[in-house]
Parts: C-alpha cells; structure tokens; sequence
C-alpha cells in the first residue's frame, strides 16, 4: 500500500550483491600464486596507467589533475541520490483519515486524524485473546486515505474468522465516524505466533 520503490531496491539489492560476491571471489582467488602474480602486474600496470592519465589531464598552472574535481562533483551527486532514495522509503504513510471535500451544506471544514482510527481499533484489536500482536497505520492509496490493519493470530485460529472480526471493527469504525474508508487486512504469521500460547481464563 505504500509507495515504496520496491523495484528499485531489489534492483540495488542484487547489483551490491553481485559486487560484493565478486569482490569476494577475487579476494579467494588470491590465495592461489598464479592469481596473486596476475593481481600484482595488474595493479602495477593500473597504476603506471592511473598516473599517466592524471599527468595528461592536470589543469594549466596547476600540478593537480581535474578529474578530481570530476571525481568529487560525482560523489556529491552520489550523496544526492542516496538522500533521496533513502527519503522514498516508507513513503505515503499519511495523517489524515477522513476530511470534508466542500460538499457539506454546514459551514467550515472537518478533518479526522488518522490517529483516531489507529487507536481505536488498536484498543479494540488489544482486547482480542487470539491475536499475538496487531498493527494499524493509515496511507494514502490513489489519492485517498486508507488503513492497513495488520494482525498476528495465535496459532491454531483460522484466518477467515479474524478476517471477519477485523472487517466488522472497521464496519463499526466507519458507522461512527460517518465516512467509508478502504482498509487492508494482512494476516501474518512468525516465530512469536508460533511460541506464544493462548491465554486459558478458568
């Protein structure tokens, strides 16, 4: 539901895997002579290239090359790009649930938190001895606000009978505050639900 560039990590996720598992076999493969002989007339020849490229490029009046200064527009702009994509993560998370569009005959304008919902059935969903933890948060989906209900259920309880439960809280929810919502219900299960027991009242 939120507007993560899922694409783009997993993209970035296996180029660094693929460098990192370059970078390892390379590091295993100097342990074998004829590798480490090869490794070193490289890097000698790299470096002989290195410098002569920085002698041909340096700038006039200056023993210094410009393609340092190349070099560091290069690593600003890598910085740039990391902000960014760090600022996409998690995105479209929102504050506000419900809001009057200007078609009310009453006067002014009425906005409901997101923080209303989310407390409300995470009080409710709280109370529920066949539920090991439960999450609500409120997003914005195609330019609406929307809620994503996330349950945990013990083990043994069947999916379809929360499903339902979590469906007639969010029914109730919307009766009350007059307003239809788009929720997503995701059922999960982990470790904790697998290891935790139910509650026994006698």
């Amino acid at each position: 539901m939120n507007q993560t560039p899922r694409t783009v990590n997993r993209v970035l996720l296996a180029i660094f895997g693929l460098v990192l598992m370059v970078i390892g076999a390379l590091a295993a493969a100097l342990s074998l002579p004829a590798v480490a002989r090869w490794w070193q007339a490289t890097a000698a020849e790299i470096g002989e290239a290195l410098q002569e490229l920085l002698a041909a490029t340096t700038l006039a009046g200056q023993r210094d090359s410009w393609l340092w200064i190349v070099l560091a527009l290069l690593m600003v702009l890598l910085v740039i790009l990391m902000i960014t994509w760090v600022a996409n993560q998690g995105k479209g998370r929102s504050g506000v649930l419900a809001y009057d569009d200007g078609e009310s005959p009453v006067p002014g304008s009425v906005t409901i938190n997101g923080a209303v919902a989310e407390q409300a059935l995470k009080a409710a969903l709280a109370e529920r001895v066949d539920l090991v933890n439960s999450s609500v948060a409120t997003y914005e989906f195609r330019r609406r606000p929307a809620l994503k209900v996330r349950v945990f259920p013990r083990q043994g309880v069947a999916p379809y009978v929360v499903a339902q439960e979590v469906t007639a809280l969010v029914d109730a929810l919307d009766a009350a505050l007059g307003t239809q919502t788009p929720v997503l219900i995701s059922i999960d299960s982990g470790a904790r639900t697998r290891f935790t027991r139910a509650e026994r009242v006698r």
